[in-house]
């Protein structure tokens, strides 16, 4: 099958795209702009053409998958139904790319990526995940029809999932715009989702998950379940040691209370396919995931994060990583670099956000990062957040040993100690990385 990807560049078809080729398909796709995505895909042998144009569409496709960024008047997607290609959106692609593999989906608004990536790690399995794994470099790996893949309810396409086992870290609402704010229509697609599965592995103290009442499912408690955790630097490399109901002790990638739960549920739901002591092992080839308190420099007095956290929960648990790092380091001072993600997303959860920061020793707050099309809404940042006296700047410069905060083209402060952790969804990881 010929198939052809619109928005290829994307974290989420990317890995479908790469999925496919590996499956046997032939695969093209297109994107706005040339991005490192796009190079490694060329690298890898899949044609991209930058921009989009009709031109890339040809008459022997049979099929065109688009991203959910893609709206009717992209010039590709019109071609292909002039030209009576089937088209098919990402969620609709689904059920052909895993409906006869055996899946194990991850979902949940907070770490199911690094969940996903755990899970993988442990399982060696397939993997589709929206995020780059450390442990095999990418967002994708092709082993064989066990796929763990990361499952997501943003537009209630993990409906399409076709889930084996569903894991879900927890429930919290998030994306209530595609929801259209109806809470029942929420919480009952996270019910399908995981009643689809013939196992369910569930955080059994989420509120949330709680509400959605699953009777058959092996549940994790966290609060009793994980003993004896510990942190510890490995290599400069932060890793948290726990112990795991009545399987002994286990050590993982990463820093803090919400790793240990996301591996405890990977290792829960590892334990259908695999022996503890065998998990125990492969755990420690997870290394963690790119943007998720990924430590991109560092020395003895400066560590610069880079980490996809956009929303007030996952700063919160991302801040505690910091704390324990700098207890660990004694690098001491704390700077959080903030690029607002969406106007929708910051406004729903304003008031999160003027809490999560508060264990920083200085905010930065950089223009808010929105979508075409998304519905401006005013928000006074100077107002809103003045407890905090941030600092304004409209980007900012990565070099090694330092940030530079750059506004109206000048430099208004330089960092070059400290931890200082860039935090949102938008283009900030490629200002971190000095791209």
């Amino acid at each position: 099958m010929r198939v052809h990807f619109i928005g290829i560049g994307g974290i989420g078809l990317s890995a479908l795209a790469r999925f496919l080729k590996y499956d046997g398909h032939e695969v093209s796709g297109s994107d706005m702009k040339s991005s490192p995505i796009t190079k490694e895909l060329i690298k890898e042998g899949i044609k991209v053409s930058c921009p989009q144009d009709a031109k890339n569409i040809v008459d022997n496709f049979d099929l065109v998958i688009y991203s959910a960024a893609v709206t009717d008047e992209n010039p590709e997607l019109i071609e292909a139904r002039l030209k009576q290609i089937r088209t098919l959106s990402r969620k609709e692609a689904l059920p052909i790319i895993l409906g006869d593999k055996k899946n194990y989906c991850v979902a949940g608004a907070h770490g199911k990526s690094t969940t996903t990536a755990i899970l993988a790690s442990i399982l060696q399995s397939s993997a589709l995940i929206g995020a780059i794994s450390k442990d095999f470099g990418s967002n994708f790996r092709y082993v064989n029809n066990l796929v763990t893949f990361e499952a997501d309810e943003s537009d209630a396409s993990f409906l399409l999932s076709n889930p084996y086992c569903s894991i879900v870290t927890n429930a919290e609402p998030e994306h209530m715009e595609y929801y259209h704010y109806d809470y029942d229509k929420f919480f009952d697609s996270y019910k399908k989702f995981i009643e689809l599965a013939k196992k369910r592995v569930l955080n059994g103290e989420d509120k949330y998950i709680q509400k959605l009442d699953i009777k058959d499912a092996l549940y994790l408690y966290p609060s009793k379940d994980i003993k004896n955790i510990s942190y510890l630097l490995r290599e400069g490399e932060p890793c948290t040691r726990f112990e795991l109901k009545n399987y002994g002790s286990f050590e993982v990638w990463g820093f803090g209370y919400h790793i240990a739960i996301d591996a405890s549920l990977a290792i829960l739901a590892a334990l259908n396919e695999l022996d503890i002591e065998t998990i125990r092992e492969n755990i420690k080839k997870y290394k963690g995931i790119k943007k998720r308190f990924d430590l991109i420099q560092k020395n003895d007095n400066f560590a610069l994060v880079d980490d996809y956290a956009h929303h007030p929960t996952e700063i919160e648990a991302t801040m505690k990583s910091v704390e324990l790092y700098d207890n660990l380091t004694n690098i001491n001072k704390r700077v959080v670099i903030w690029q607002p993600h969406k106007y929708s997303r910051t406004n729903d959860n304003l008031e999160g956000f003027k809490r999560c920061f508060r264990r920083c020793d200085e905010l930065v707050i950089l223009p808010l990062w929105t979508i075409p099309g998304e519905q401006v809404i005013e928000i006074d940042f100077e107002k809103e957040f003045s407890s905090y006296n941030p600092i304004f700047a409209d980007r900012l410069k990565a070099s090694e040993g330092k940030i530079e905060l750059i506004k109206d083209d000048k430099i208004i402060k330089t960092y070059d100690e400290g931890i200082l952790l860039g935090v949102g969804a938008g283009d900030i990881t490629y200002q971190l990385r000095g791209y």
